[in-house]
């Protein structure tokens, strides 16, 4: 892929949506009652049209940096996607990382226009977060002082069927701008293309085997964002993003028996928690065909007290490179459990950039080699 070839990464929705208009592309939690509203690939599409169309009407379109502030649901996953088919760069911040880290990841992306929840708004006036920047407010809920439009009043006259023509984006033009928690030190800005996210698709495909069909469950949310171009449905689980150490591990437990979920991505921190309930209380989570942990060091006691949940061969994978092109390299429990765990009794050290011995990086053809992002200046 030239640096220069047309491409944008919300091309595999509506290709998906072409292919399978029917089948489910999001898996909605609705209250705590463990029910779920589900959203095929067509009407995710179509959705994520009829919000391009409104986004252009008030400007925020192509090279335009948006921060982005809203839950988890079908609102974020079809401004996410209307962003990217706009040729907008959303910029997407770890929720975790505190008040303090927001305010500075956000000066440092300087956005010109704020998508956001009502508190969203609300702690960005109180604060003070982009006031030297933005210029264009779009809310999600319901719309007070603070001025600007809300999404569903921008929405509301376009009817579903409208089809849109998304913008014609090269593969080396920025798409997003992604800050990570800051897990091993001051969180860091990475500017994404459209090319870079097209080969962590094909990376994550190959490296992983995932295959069209598949079930997955996103801990964290911008994961979701890959599944429509992998093939696969999102169940969105019910917790608080912010703090996935936290969670209740029957909210991740039960939707992957019910969904018979294939694919799951979580923190170390959630993986631990979910490890060590599912052990105690005799789980087994035989559909789940591999887990992926990353963000921070996933100890190799961790690994193996969730391995106890899982059917005979099946791995919990921690690739390396998050921030900066997920996966630079990756490596499975089963080596980790059998050979690298024992390293540094044998004198081999450990990889200081996981800060754990746990970890010992092998290298992957990784999407780095095909598009490298660049971090922000």
């Amino acid at each position: 892929m030239s640096s220069g070839a047309l491409t944008n990464i919300a091309a595999h929705l509506p290709e998906m949506a072409r292919r399978q208009p029917e089948t489910p592309a999001l898996y909605i939690p609705m209250g705590r009652d463990h029910q779920y509203r589900q959203y095929s690939f067509q009407q995710l599409d179509q959705e994520s049209n009829r919000i391009a169309h409104g986004l252009e009407s008030i400007g925020i379109c192509r090279g335009v940096r948006t921060a982005l502030m809203v839950k988890p649901g079908l609102e974020f996953f079809a401004l996410t996607f209307a962003l990217f088919k706009v040729g907008a760069v959303p910029v997407l911040i770890d929720p975790g990382m505190g008040v303090k880290n927001l305010k500075t990841c956000l000066a440092e992306a300087e956005p010109e226009a704020f998508i956001g929840i009502p508190k969203a708004h609300i702690a960005r006036l109180l604060l003070g977060w982009g006031k030297e920047t933005i210029k264009t407010l779009l809310t999600v809920g319901t719309k007070l002082f603070w001025g600007g439009s809300s999404l569903q009043q921008l929405v509301a006259p376009i009817p579903p069927e409208r089809p849109y023509t998304m913008a014609a984006t090269t593969s080396d033009e920025p798409a997003a701008i992604l800050f990570t928690s800051g897990s091993t030190g001051v969180p860091k800005g990475v500017v994404y293309s459209h090319g870079n996210f097209v080969a962590q698709v094909e990376q994550l495909q190959q490296i992983y085997d995932i295959r069209p069909g598949e079930i997955d469950l996103p801990t964290f949310p911008l994961f979701a964002l890959f599944a429509p171009a992998l093939g696969m449905s999102s169940v969105i689980p019910v917790m608080d993003f912010t703090r996935p150490g936290s969670v209740d591990p029957r909210n991740i437990i039960d939707p992957i028996q019910r969904f018979n979920i294939t694919t799951m991505f979580g923190s170390p921190a959630l993986i631990n928690r979910v490890g060590t309930y599912g052990r105690k209380n005799n789980i087994q989570l035989p559909s789940l065909k591999r887990a992926i942990s990353a963000g921070a060091p996933v100890p190799a006691v961790v690994l193996e007290r969730f391995t106890t949940l899982l059917a005979d061969g099946v791995q919990v994978y921690t690739p390396y490179g998050a921030t900066e092109s997920l996966p630079v390299c990756s490596i499975g429990s089963a080596e980790i459990l059998n050979d690298t765990r024992f390293a540094p009794d044998r004198g081999k050290g450990f990889a200081s950039a996981s800060r754990s011995p746990a970890f010992t990086w092998r290298s992957s053809r990784s999407a780095m080699s095909r598009s490298k992002p660049g971090r922000m200046t």
